[in-house]
């Protein structure tokens, strides 16, 4: 399906990043996967399995929002002269404490992780397809930190959240007693 301009942008950024991460990912030994810099500090295993755990809920957002818009007679068609997305009026903070329903588990096999995190992301593809179609601004939900955000926020949010999540895999990967 040939995306609007917009959500075309925001669909090569979401790839951009993610093919970056699997490139950290290549590789890696269950080792690597598993180390730790410190006992409050995550793998590279965790930081990926939290990226899929975040993808999958924000898939999910997307279904709820369009469900229920759709159920209420209020799903409108992506504006045809809509050029920009919405941005965030401020960005994911790279300290922030995600919330427990998006935790990793430890521990989990590298193949797994990144089979994983390549299905998620197919699975996203249609959510996207879904957001190029309908127009997403009225489609709003509340961020634990960041508050209200549309539907393409949210995306939009995921890919920032990805591209600091891929700053956190290098830093672990060049820390000192990195297996």
């Amino acid at each position: 399906m040939a995306l609007p301009e917009p959500v075309e942008t925001l669909w090569r950024d979401l790839e951009r990043v993610r093919a970056e991460v699997l490139q950290e990912m290549e590789g890696l030994s269950q080792a690597q996967a598993d180390w730790k810099p410190g006992p409050d500090d995550w793998s590279v295993g965790e930081i990926v399995h939290h990226l899929t755990i975040a993808e999958i809920a924000t898939g999910k957002l997307t279904t709820k929002l369009t469900r229920e818009a759709d159920a209420a007679g209020a799903l409108k068609p992506f504006p045809s002269d809509l050029r920009e997305l919405r941005p965030l009026s401020v960005g994911p903070a790279a300290n922030a404490n995600a919330p427990e329903v998006v935790w990793p588990e430890r521990g989990r096999p590298i193949a797994t992780l990144v089979s994983e995190m390549k299905a998620t992301r197919a699975r996203s593809r249609q959510s996207i397809e879904k957001l190029g179609s309908i127009d997403p601004r009225p489609l709003t939900f509340k961020h634990f930190r960041l508050g209200d955000l549309d539907l393409s926020q949210w995306w939009q949010l995921q890919a920032q959240h990805d591209a600091i999540h891929l700053r956190q895999i290098r830093d672990v990967k060049a820390r000192p007693g990195f297996p």
